[in-house]
């Protein structure tokens, strides 16, 4: 780093990626947002020292040259042009969430019975494919990205949560801004996205998570954007089941901070490009496990730095708190800790027991819904979560 050729320069463009490709796209490679970089004379050598912020930004590009290395030299993608279905890769890896990619919604009625959803959760997936397919037609990727240059500021969402932690002495509270679930129905009538957001943030909340997925949950990405508009200075999660880039593009466009990626649906593959993506975005990726299987995989991704740990089962919709304990017994919570991970408890917590439960054998953050919204005041409802008064 201290010796530059130096000399007459001129500006040139330097190919790279810009934004991986998932391996089913034709395209790979993009020097439409090629950084541009001064192409030195080489008249002779002369020490000049480069400032701290060259050198991070060298460094970030080597960490980012290593990560696409081991993207595209990884086993899906060998698997893959070997002429493996993506279904048999995601099956290969415990995922028992199958992929329709079909053009229709099968919940409307499929031709037979193999075709059909199997469970809840897949059936939310088939119909979030067509979903996307359709909004990508009428927003390209490139129209997304382009209103993206034009979001609010990315806010720091892992550190909101540290900062509550350290403040409050509890996991920090990510409340979730949810007016329906699949299993329960209706959780609140008189829903006013924005409303509850503010009295979330000013009873203690860190973060909030907004669902916006419409047909299942009756959530929207207007309510997203209507609560970053409205003043709220709380980091924003994305809730959305996530299948494609294109939609962690679009929640940035409409404010998030973050969002969740759920390992019981998606392949490693897809995990690590979209966490590269939330990287060159500035975002956070919460990663949500269920399992043995899905926690092992995930901790053995590189950069993750937030693992959501749900105690429902997304099949079944039962619920077990004791699924947090179990997935950081052992060598587990051992690599949680070397790795510095914040672990996010969720599902099932409703008194201040729960909370000290998940807190005892590991979680710093909780991500509560139902046992907030159903509440009247569900600003109030925080503090009986506790125990306390957490609001600063």
């Amino acid at each position: 780093m201290e010796g530059i050729l130096a000399g007459t320069s001129q500006i040139v463009r330097v190919p790279m990626m810009a934004s991986l490709a998932v391996i089913r796209s034709p395209m790979l490679f993009s020097s439409e947002r090629a950084p541009r970089f001064p192409l030195c004379g080489a008249r002779r050598l002369v020490p000049v020292r480069c400032s701290k912020s060259d050198e991070e930004a060298a460094i970030a590009y080597i960490r980012k040259k290593l990560m696409i290395d081991d993207f595209v030299n990884s086993i899906e993608v060998m698997e893959w042009e070997s002429g493996m279905s993506l279904n048999d890769i995601a099956a290969k890896q415990g995922i028992r969430i199958r992929r329709s990619y079909r053009t229709e919604y099968p919940s409307e009625g499929m031709k037979n019975e193999q075709d059909s959803p199997r469970n809840i959760l897949e059936e939310i997936i088939w119909d979030k494919e067509v979903e996307v397919a359709q909004f990508k037609r009428t927003k390209p990727l490139e129209m997304v990205k382009k209103a993206v240059e034009s979001a609010p500021p990315v806010r720091d969402f892992i550190g909101a949560l540290k900062e509550s932690y350290d403040r409050t002495g509890f996991p920090a509270l990510i409340a979730e801004v949810k007016k329906a679930s699949p299993s329960r129905g209706v959780l609140r009538e008189n829903f006013d996205p924005v409303e509850i957001a503010k009295t979330y943030e000013k009873h203690g909340a860190a973060c909030l998570s907004i669902l916006t997925d419409r047909k299942f949950f009756q959530g929207g990405f207007e309510n997203l954007e209507a609560v970053r508009k409205a003043g709220v200075e709380c980091p924003l999660l994305c809730k959305e089941f996530i299948i494609d880039a294109w939609q962690i593009y679009y929640a940035r466009s409409k404010g998030a901070d973050a969002v969740l990626l759920i390992a019981g649906v998606l392949p490693d593959l897809d995990i690590k490009y979209m966490t590269m993506i939330c990287r060159e975005l500035g975002m956070a990726a919460l990663v949500e496990v269920h399992d043995e299987r899905e926690m092992d995989r995930v901790l053995r991704i590189q950069g993750i730095q937030l693992i959501g740990i749900n105690n429902r089962n997304l099949e079944t919709f039962e619920v077990d708190i004791a699924n947090t304990k179990k997935l950081l017994e052992g060598k587990r919570g051992e690599i949680v800790r070397q790795k510095g991970i914040i672990v996010v408890g969720e599902s099932g917590l409703f008194v201040p027991e729960d909370i000290s439960y998940v807190q005892n054998v590991g979680v710093r953050a909780v991500l509560v819904g139902e046992s907030l919204i159903k509440q009247a005041d569900p600003g109030k409802a925080i503090s009986g979560l506790f125990g306390k008064d957490i609001s600063k």
